[in-house]
């Protein structure tokens, strides 16, 4: 199974199948389509023209009216989020009932968190640089360890890690992020998670008052530390996305406008390797109608909030947002409209049924993912179905009629 912490997010390209067809020379804003074009002989059909759409429009939409507002939502409502734990840490400190409090703070990190399973696919520049630096300290799920967090509970209540002044911003990736956060706000027990050996001393002897004040001041350090990535984010994209616009001309890191389209195609493909694979297809592999122990919930995205479906729906509702180019109902210039210039206009409008039909399915849950698993496992199956549905039309005719390349993280899956 593929570790997030490690995708390489790169193309490669299947010259059995795939050619990239581009202008040999100079700044080029066309593209040929792939070699299955009215099945490969052109089917009778002649190629349509190779210099009308303007894929740098393409690209400026995507990047100024999708992705863009996508991070600026973000780091919005992480702050939110920081604002709302700490009222709920006001609360436990005051010995007053934080019962209240402690539920607007899983409101505001549901918020946060739908907004994140948006930029999920938006995994361009900033958010793929450095290894996916930035987007793991942000949120580093599959990789996440309890004890983790446990252990610098502790460490933060200390103030110092075995002497040295305790810095969150140079701590792992796991113990920090919204994964940590979901963690300390939603989990009851306040039992720690190591083992002997590694957990903080005499932690579960303590009185519950003063562990679970522990790990909400704790928590509040990791929505501020949260903020300042988004805030990161925002200021890291405001700088890529002209560089990103200005694919092809002197000086830029792409050769064309076409590599530059290709890089958020590249993005799109978490919906096949992330989404369907492992947040869907693996877990209803190991646990479909035996979805009750403590395994099948460690296999499973946001499974303490029961939040996992809903991080699907938001990952479809962004590969939407992305191919219609179309973010707030405002118009705009995306993929289907790609599609439409270079005659594959059935393709684009089935694509976007596709898509509305997955969206449909997985907001069709009256439970949990987990919960689904064991008493319906054949409506997650239906869902895997539908989201296989769109791409494979992706891994095929998408990339072939646009001269894209299939990243890496999707070749040679037939699943």
């Amino acid at each position: 199974m593929m570790n997030i912490q490690t995708l390489p997010w790169h193309r490669t390209a299947l010259a059995a199948a795939l050619t990239l067809a581009l202008a040999a020379c100079g700044e080029s804003n066309s593209a040929s389509p792939g070699p299955d074009y009215g099945n490969g002989d052109n089917g009778g059909v002649t190629p349509p023209p190779t210099d009308q759409f303007d894929q740098a429009a393409l690209v400026a939409n995507l990047a100024d009216n999708v992705i863009a507002p996508t991070f600026a939502d973000f780091a919005q409502r992480s702050a939110a989020l920081s604002g709302a734990i700490g009222a709920y840490c006001d609360e436990l400190e005051g010995s007053g009932d934080a019962t209240a409090a402690r539920t607007d703070a899983q409101a505001s990190w549901r918020d946060a968190m739908a907004t994140w399973q948006f930029a999920e696919l938006m995994q361009v520049g900033p958010l793929r640089d450095n290894n996916s630096n930035l987007r793991n300290k942000i949120y580093s799920w599959p990789v996440v360890s309890q004890c983790a967090v446990d252990q610098d509970v502790a460490y933060f209540e200390a103030g110092n890690i075995n002497g040295t002044p305790y810095d969150i911003t140079l701590r792992t990736e796991t113990r920090k992020g919204l994964d940590a956060l979901e963690y300390l706000l939603f989990n009851d027990n306040l039992d720690h998670r190591c083992s002997a050996t590694t957990a903080p001393a005499g932690w579960n002897k303590r009185p519950d008052a003063e562990r679970a004040l522990a790990r909400c001041a704790f928590a509040e350090a990791v929505a501020g530390d949260l903020t300042n990535n988004a805030n990161t984010l925002v200021a890291a994209w405001g700088d890529y996305a002209p560089q990103l616009k200005a694919a092809g001309q002197p000086g830029s890191d792409w050769a064309d406008i076409h590599e530059a389209v290709n890089d958020l195609s590249d993005a799109l493909f978490y919906l096949d390797s992330v989404t369907k694979d492992r947040k869907l297809d693996a877990p209803y592999q190991q646990f479909a109608g035996s979805c009750n122990s403590a395994e099948c919930d460690a296999a499973l995205e946001s499974a303490l909030s029961g939040h996992s479906i809903d991080n699907v729906s938001a990952n479809l509702k962004a590969l939407k947002a992305l191919f219609s180019g179309d973010l707030a109902e405002t118009g705009g210039t995306g993929f289907d409209d790609y599609l439409i210039e270079v005659g594959s206009g059935e393709l684009a409008n089935r694509m976007a049924s596709d898509i509305d039909g997955a969206i449909a399915t997985s907001e069709g849950y009256s439970q949990s993912l987990a919960q689904t698993l064991n008493d319906d496992p054949d409506r997650v199956q239906q869902t895997h179905a539908d989201i296989k549905a769109v791409t494979d039309q992706m891994k095929v005719d998408f990339i072939s009629a646009l001269a894209l390349d299939l990243p890496a993280t999707s070749a040679g899956d037939n699943d």
